[in-house]
């Protein structure tokens, strides 16, 4: 079984800064795209930021410039540092993965529990 274990959420005030890390284990032979999306109340799940094996990234509009996200291959852990957080930034972060087990199964998409960042003074 895979698992994608998040940490580093936690209240902050605004203008403040988090970093979340999400940590892959389990029996798996390949990580493709890993990304972090976010679901505030009342609202649908949204993306915030994907990586490829490669290094390639996407952001979502809303936290250009303020978000990066990163990851050590060699970890299996994708990173996501979050600088001048607003309090619109606030919900739960889940970290995403799309994984294959073994050589000769699809390729499938794995989710964290999510951690729960809150902006506020």
């Amino acid at each position: 079984q895979v698992q994608l274990v998040e940490s580093g959420g936690g209240l902050v005030q605004p203008g403040g800064s988090l970093r979340l890390s999400c940590a892959a284990s389990g029996s798996l032979i390949r990580i493709n795209a890993m990304g972090w999306y976010r679901q505030a109340p009342g609202k649908q799940r949204e993306l915030v930021a994907i990586i490829t094996t490669g290094g390639t990234t996407n952001t979502g509009d809303s936290v250009k410039g303020r978000f990066t996200i990163s990851r050590d291959n060699t970890k299996n852990t994708v990173y996501l540092q979050m600088i001048s957080l607003k309090p619109e930034d606030t919900g739960v972060y889940y970290c995403n993965a799309d994984i294959r087990r073994y050589a000769w199964s699809r390729d499938e998409s794995v989710w964290g529990q999510g951690t729960q960042v809150t902006v506020s003074s």
